[in-house]
């Protein structure tokens, strides 16, 4: 468990443009619920229609997918239901619309290779094992203006949403870290649904675990948010989605966070992760 009562500070790495605070750009999006849309749409235009797949290469350069997998929603969220009122919180959210005209800004992965494991397994190593297409960076402003009022009756769950143009069985690991060690792993197995020309998978009411559930609680009660983002500077968290019958990587997001100060809540940037020469 990290030491919230007093965050550690580790030396920044060189400073890039996902790391700056005050970052503005089209991608950079809060969270809203555009009219008429509902999270987990099942009506999201089909990765194999032929309008998508004539233009696949375009696509991969603007949108959070490989070739193979696309996500289309996540989100971390808190519910709490009483007898008579339901509260329901985001802290951090993307959806909505995540293909763009411009194509995604890139990273060099070897900037992000200490914020994650280096052992079998870790970033570099699927990194080297590619398909080097398959791989995000997702910086996210976190939305931690929250009150539970009885936590004993609240849910903290994940909830996320991918399309293909392929029926697989997916796994999805995810492996929450602290100066870039690993602290605990969740793998869960998701089969396809063909739905509008594409299969769709869902892992929905995924429960965070109690070790999720603790940090947030602590980093909220820490008295100024720079504490907070001194804390955050060392979490990071690995997703990889993997074919379980081929062990193909689909995708690997690795995100990192900060603390929201925006009056819209939730923000996130995309990148590529590339390996410059």
């Amino acid at each position: 468990m990290l030491g919230l009562g007093s965050p550690a500070i580790r030396p920044a790495y060189p400073a890039t443009p996902f790391w700056q605070p005050s970052l503005q750009s089209p991608d950079m999006k809060p969270y809203s619920m555009p009219a008429g849309f509902s999270p987990l749409d099942k009506t999201t235009p089909a990765l194999s229609s032929p309008d998508v797949l004539g233009m696949l290469p375009n696509w991969q350069n603007r949108s959070l997918g490989s070739s193979k997998l696309r996500l289309l929603e996540f989100s971390a969220f808190a519910e709490q239901r009483e007898q008579d009122a339901y509260n329901k919180h985001i802290f951090v959210h993307l959806g909505g619309q995540l293909t763009g005209d411009v194509k995604l800004e890139t990273v060099d992965i070897r900037q992000i290779y200490d914020k994650f494991p280096e052992k079998k397994g870790g970033l570099k190593d699927l990194y080297e094992k590619g398909p080097p297409p398959a791989f995000f960076l997702v910086k996210f402003w976190a939305d931690l203006n929250f009150t539970i009022q009885d936590d004993a009756n609240a849910f903290y769950g994940v909830n996320s949403m991918y399309e293909s143009s392929e029926n697989m069985t997916i796994t999805s690991s995810t492996k929450v870290c602290s100066f870039g060690k690993q602290v605990v792993e969740k793998v869960e197995t998701e089969y396809a649904h063909f739905e509008n020309g594409r299969f769709v998978y869902r892992i929905l009411n995924s429960p965070m675990c109690e070790y999720m559930t603790n940090f947030i609680h602590k980093l909220k009660h820490l008295p100024e948010k720079y504490m907070m983002n001194s804390v955050l500077e060392n979490f990071t968290i690995l997703q990889v989605v993997t074919n379980r019958d081929t062990q193909e990587t689909l995708l690997c997001i690795a995100y990192v966070f900060e603390v929201s100060t925006s009056e819209h809540g939730a923000q996130h940037h995309i990148y590529r992760l590339v390996k410059d020469c």
